[in-house]
This record gives C-alpha cells, structure tokens and sequence, in this order.
C-alpha cells in the first residue's frame, strides 16, 4: 500500500455542494491549511448536486406550502418558512460575498431569476393561500408577495396554468418576483476549481475504503477506481459531504454518534421538456399542495430550470423505489447500512410511517397515464408527447429515535459529528443545498468550537448577518436583500 505519510490538515469526502461549500469557507478561514477533496466519481457534481438530481429552486420557502402547515385552529404556522428564507438569505450573502471578491465569475453561470408561485384549486385550498398570504406578506423576508384569485392575473404570471380549466373552478396563486433558479451543479464546480486553483487536491475516481482514527489522526483508506491502486491518507479533520453514501461511511467510522441511525432511499424523477414554445410560456417555479396524507417531498411542482443557459421545464416529483443510496450506488447500499444498533429503529419508524410506505408503492405502481393526469392539474394542455419521464437524485431519509426515544424519520439535513469534533458528515436531504452555507457553518461551530471567536470578524464580514436573524430588523433586511440582489443580478 502507498503511504501518504504527510497528514492534510481537512479531507472532505464527496464533491458536491456540501464540500464545495465547507472547502471554499475553511480556505477564507484557514489559507494555510491543506485540503484534499476525494471523489469516487470521474467527476464532481454528478449526483445529488447535478443540476437534472435537484429542483433547483433556492429553497427560501417563498412558494413551498408545505412549509406553512395549517394549525388546529385555522392559523397558518409560518416559523419554518422564516427559518428556511433565513437558512437561504445566509448562503445569498456568502456567495455575494465571493461574487464581490472575484472568487466566482458573473452571477448568471449559477444563479437566474425566476418569479416564485403557489398554486392551488378548491374552495378550501384557496381559503388557506388567502390566509397564508396574510400571515406572511407583511414580514421583512417575504416583502413583495402578490394574492390573486383572478384566472385573468394568473394567466399573466404563468400563462400554461389557466387553458383548458374550468371556469367555475375556485383558483389562487401568490408570487414573488424576487425568487431564483440557481444550478447547483455549475456552483460546486466553480466553487471547487477554485479551491483546486489555491492549492487544495482534488482526487477524482478515487473511493473511499476504510475510515479509521488512530493515534489521534484518521486514516483514510482509498482505491483508485482506474488503476486500482490502494493508498492511505491522513487527516486531522474529515468531513463526509457524500450524499447517500454519508451513512455507510460514518457506520464505517466506529464513532459512537451515528449508533442507532438508519437510512431509506427514495429515488426521485420528474417529466421534462425542453420544446422552446413550451417553455417560452412558463418563466416560474409554480408550487401547488400535497395531497391529504401524503409526505413533504411530494408536494407537486412546475419548475422553469436554466442549465448552462438553456431553459427546460421539470414537473414532478414522482418517487420511485431502489435500494441503491446514490444513482451510481450498490443494490446492496440499503440492505448493508443494517446494524443491530438501527434494525428496530428502521422498522419502527417504517410502522409508524405507514403512508409514506403507500404513497410509495403507489408511486412505483403509476402508470405514464396517471403521471401525465397528475402534471394536467397544473398545466391542462399539456400534451403527453412533449414531456418526458426523467430520472433525478437519490434521497436518503434518516431514519432515527426523537428526544423521547420514538422511531421517527426526518424530512431534512442533520449534522452528525464525533464528540472531539474531528469528523462530521451531513445526512438527509432537502433543503439540502439551499442552505449548505448555513449547514456548514453548523460544521464550524461543532467541530471548531476553540477556533470559532478568532473566525468571527472573517465571518461576519463573508456573512454580515451572522449571529442574528434578518428577519428582526426590517431595515437590515430590505438593506441586505437590495445588496445580495445586487452582487447576484437578481431581483431585490
């Protein structure tokens, strides 16, 4: 075996946006420190973060109803809304940052605007966008959000929403014209050629074997995909940014902090065109509700997606089932994430979980008819020969037990990271990107925590707002929206 006897000072594991990010903050912090990015792929940005794996939507909760759930009482609960917009006013500023500073070329390779919609039908829905409207139109981060119920104005923001329905039928849509398409693809890429442009080492097709502290460093046993040739790095910190493949390699760890988690893999797709006239009439992100009883990530969609400058439409999600953890993974991935420690905790939450378990098999067993019928409510012209069916990332849903010890599955990104801080990895999905700044900032404070009072002033001067929440000062607010727009190109 080759030996890389220097240790690096990070290794990050995966290249996606989570590294990227990670990566691209520690070089503002540390220059000095040595980093090495491993990537079992033949290039980075393949999987969860490629921009045809994702929605792309800059999840700021402008359109997303699922974050707005309706309270017993009829009141509209918007604290996670507020809580995302703020995740994504943090990632605006750092890139703002970068763009300002010359680290990352015009904003229009990985950002674009694109108006932000809900939609929805039925006199009930349109009580609740009328009342969800109310609740947020008024606070800092959500300033500029339109109500209409008139098929007349509708029409006019997304004109493929209104031909063909019915007239009678009770409809309303909210938008906000400050939201964004942002190719998460094209940013890791930019982000990672400049790390590897500042010295870090970027180690393509090259997987991750073994992942073992001794002696006060980790040693990280690799392959090389090509030449299969093994070799074995140190580091005094790894991060594992690896999507799917996150919970094999911290099970492969030994820390005591991933006990007891699980994993279960959703695979995602979705119906594209790219025929010019259909795109040409739907710039917008057009959220509507999901059905009674089913899970947060069905919540349906009609996407405007800018990828290298070319505009397509994506509807869906539709979820469909395969063991493998990533697209590029084993059909082995989730039957070799068992441990005696998660057994009960996957069955128990698969139990209690029963409609996610339906939704899914209803899912999987939905013809091409059904799937057409379901992007028809949106758009009630769409022809089925324009459109067709895509397959897009892979999710890994935590499986894990709550503070009171119940068997639970977590919709979103969790940090999991050794008690001496040494190594963390980021396990879930959605959000996700959105707020990888924010994410990995929870990195630095966890695993850095001696460091963290001599990287403020940096910080705050990359992210202005950090430490507080925009949302409590309306003034701060508008003034840092009006200034990311600004060094993005985007509206404020």
């Amino acid at each position: 075996m080759e030996d890389v006897s220097k240790p690096v000072d990070v290794a990050l594991i995966g290249g996606g946006i989570m590294s990227a990010t990670l990566g691209s903050l520690l070089r503002q912090l540390e220059p000095t420190w040595t980093i090495t990015i491993l990537e079992k792929l033949g290039d980075v940005a393949l999987e969860s973060s490629n921009a045809w794996n994702n929605a792309g939507t800059g999840h700021s909760a402008l359109c997303e109803l699922n974050y707005t759930p309706e309270r017993p009482d009829g009141t509209i609960d918007v604290s996670q809304a507020v809580k995302v917009n703020e995740q994504f006013q943090v990632t605006r500023q750092y890139w703002s940052y970068l763009v300002d500073e010359g680290m990352l070329p015009q904003p229009r390779k990985f950002i674009n605007p694109v108006p932000h919609l809900s939609f929805v039908w039925g006199e009930e829905n349109v009580d609740y966008l009328r009342r969800r409207y109310e609740a947020l139109k008024d606070h800092p981060l959500f300033r500029g959000m339109e109500f209409s119920d008139d098929a007349t104005v509708i029409r006019g923001w997304a004109p493929l929403l209104i031909p063909g329905r019915r007239r009678d039928e009770p409809i309303a849509a909210t938008r906000i014209v400050a939201g964004t398409d942002v190719d998460f693809g094209s940013l890791t890429r930019l982000l990672l050629d400049g790390l590897v442009e500042s010295g870090a080492s970027l180690k393509l097709e090259h997987r991750v074997t073994s992942l073992k502290k001794r002696d006060g460093l980790w040693h990280i046993g690799i392959r090389h995909d090509v030449g299969g040739t093994p070799l074995e790095l140190t580091a005094r910190f790894v991060f594992v940014g690896a999507g799917g493949a996150a919970l094999h390699l911290l099970q492969k760890s030994g820390i005591k902090e991933i006990r007891g988690y699980g994993g279960f893999p959703i695979s995602g797709q979705f119906l594209r065109t790219d025929e010019p006239a259909i795109v040409a009439q739907h710039k917008a992100k057009v959220y509507g509700k999901a059905a009674v009883g089913s899970p947060p990530m069905s919540v349906p969609h009609l996407d405007t997606r800018v990828v290298d400058g070319t505009a397509s439409l994506l509807f869906g999600p539709y979820a469909g089932f395969t063991p493998k953890f990533l697209k590029t993974g084993s059909w082995w991935d989730l039957f070799g994430s068992i441990r005696a420690h998660n057994l009960v905790t996957m069955i128990g939450a698969g139990l209690t979980n029963l409609s996610l378990v339906g939704y899914l098999v209803g899912e999987v067993l939905a013809s091409s008819t059904k799937r057409h019928r379901a992007l028809q409510q949106f758009a009630p012209k769409a022809k089925k020969g324009d459109w067709r069916l895509i397959t897009a990332g892979q999710r890994v849903q935590i499986m894990k037990r709550d503070a009171a010890g119940k068997p639970v599955i977590q919709f979103g990104t969790e940090v999991v990271s050794s008690a001496d801080g040494s190594i963390a990895g980021l396990l879930g999905a959605s959000p996700g990107a959105s707020t990888a700044v924010p994410i990995m900032l929870d990195v630095l404070a966890k695993c850095f925590p001696d460091r963290l009072a001599s990287w403020t002033p940096k910080l705050t001067k990359m992210v202005p707002s950090y430490g507080a929440l925009l949302g409590d000062d309306e003034a701060k607010a508008a003034a840092t929206l009006a200034r990311t727009a600004k060094a993005l190109d985007i509206p404020a």
